[in-house]
Formats: structure tokens, C-alpha cells, sequence
């Protein structure tokens, strides 16, 4: 067996490489809305559904987003915002998600 195998560093490095890559990457992002803390999660971590401030609809248990918090604070959980992948790209394009009632006119 190789020593390198045996090293109690490379096991550490290899079990927070591990732990990284479910938890998603953090970078952070200058945007013109501010600069945002973003994470990248993978299907397999998401172990309950969230709702999309982009679209309104739901991310299923298992499917791929986007984490996204404001820079400024301490990633409190309350500011964490899950977000479909595609919908936080364009969020810039997209009008605001206004809530209406069924009836209601819509205006603009």
C-alpha cells in the first residue's frame, strides 16, 4: 500500500473535500444588486423542498439550486434564499414577482 494512502492529512483533506462538495462551494458575487454571498448545491444534498423568490414555485427535494444570502451579514439563516439555478441567473431580467388575487387587474 502506498504511504501516501496512509497519511492522516490526506484523509482530512480528502473528508473536508467531501464535506465541501455536498455543502456546495462559496463564492461571493458583485452584483448590481449588491454583493452576494452564493452557494451551488447538488441535487443529492437537498433534503427538503423550498420555495423560489424568482418564479414563486417550488425546488422538489433533489433537484440542483442556488443558495444566495447578502455579503454584509453573517449568512444568518433568515436571509438565505433558495433559488432555481436558472432564475437566479436572470433574476436581473425578470419583472418583479407581484402577488395578486385571481381578479385582480393587471396592470403594466
Amino acid at each position: 500500500m502506498s504511504p501516501r494512502r496512509n497519511n492522516p492529512k490526506d484523509r482530512a483533506d480528502r473528508d473536508l473535500d467531501e464535506g465541501m462538495s455536498r455543502r456546495g462551494i462559496e463564492h461571493v458575487r458583485d452584483d448590481p444588486d449588491g454583493e452576494w454571498t452564493v452557494r451551488h448545491l447538488s441535487g443529492d444534498t437537498s433534503d427538503k423542498a423550498y420555495r423560489c423568490p424568482g418564479c414563486d414555485q417550488e425546488i422538489p427535494r433533489g433537484v440542483a439550486h442556488v443558495v444566495a444570502w447578502p455579503s454584509d451579514g453573517w449568512g444568518d439563516p433568515g436571509d438565505r434564499r433558495h433559488w432555481h439555478t436558472t432564475c437566479w441567473r436572470g433574476r436581473h431580467q425578470r419583472k418583479p414577482n407581484i402577488q395578486r388575487s385571481r381578479n385582480a387587474p393587471r396592470y403594466g
